[in-house]
């Protein structure tokens, strides 16, 4: 009965929701199916306070358990509109404070020690690159077609952006000495730049599971999206106008970029106290 209705509201949404948006509700909503055993119409709010309240205990941060009943408040918001339901368990449920600290990037130590230890695999190590001098999502960079890189000036069209927003990112003559390497090393023909061996492009998780790898290898936390803050950090550093760091990293978000602001003032204020020591 759950997952009849969760369909229904995937359906009639499909031309709203991006493809993450989906893929992180469809999670969330599994997960919290999971978590209280009953049917989306027996749900009370006490259940759906509950399943945040494990999430706390979890360790998850405010940002990702509000991320989560964002999703179930919709799915009861479809419910209701579409008369399934007489009550909505969500809608006096409050969603936890945001967490407002700062996101986690890395040193240019760190990143030079990522480097060298994706040094033997040319594969990863042009993931790495991709990712650190473009400053793209995970999602963006798997979706990058070799007909996208403008080589002779290097720039890379993403051509479906979060909500669907276009924009060009630009890469170093590093990282496009990296693409080149691991292109001539590659065996198949395929339109996709980081590409697999059924004519498709490599999945989110297989990268996910490399970048668990590197964590265990390194002794430090790094994953895809990881990549992007250093970015947006260490352009912070060399002074980079914020509006262009905006533009590169394709935000229209106000919130996003408020915490990129902050982001930036803490990457020159350790430039400033490095100057000054």
């Amino acid at each position: 009965m759950n997952l009849k209705i969760q369909k229904s509201f995937f359906d009639d949404h499909k031309t709203r929701f991006t493809k993450e948006t989906i893929r992180s509700y469809t999670i969330s909503l599994k997960q919290f199916f999971a978590f209280c055993d009953k049917n989306y119409d027996e749900v009370k709010a006490n259940d759906v306070r509950a399943w945040l309240a494990s999430m706390e205990d979890q360790g998850l941060k405010p940002r990702s358990i509000h991320l989560k009943l964002s999703a179930l408040k919709s799915f009861y918001q479809y419910c209701m509109e579409e008369n399934k339901t007489t009550k909505n368990p969500t809608a006096t449920v409050h969603t936890p404070q945001k967490d407002d600290s700062l996101p986690y990037y890395l040193t240019k130590r760190q990143v030079a020690f990522l480097q060298e230890l994706t040094r033997s695999d040319p594969r990863d190590r042009a993931i790495v690159e991709a990712l650190y001098a473009t400053g793209v999502r995970v999602s963006e960079l798997l979706e990058i077609k070799l007909e996208d890189i403008k080589w002779e000036t290097r720039q890379i069209w993403i051509r479906k952006g979060k909500g669907n927003k276009e924009r060009f990112v630009l890469f170093t003559h590093e990282c496009a000495e990296r693409l080149k390497t691991y292109l001539s090393n590659r065996k198949n023909a395929n339109p996709y730049l980081f590409a697999n061996n059924r004519g498709g492009h490599l999945s989110r998780v297989f990268v996910e599971k490399k970048f668990q790898e590197f964590t265990s290898e390194l002794g430090f936390k790094v994953v895809p999206h990881t990549m992007r803050h250093t970015f947006a950090a260490h352009l912070a550093e060399k002074n980079m106008p914020q509006s262009y760091i905006q533009e590169l990293l394709g935000h229209v978000n106000i919130n996003t970029t408020r915490i990129y602001t902050r982001l930036m003032e803490h990457a020159r204020k350790k430039q400033y106290d490095r100057y000054q020591g």
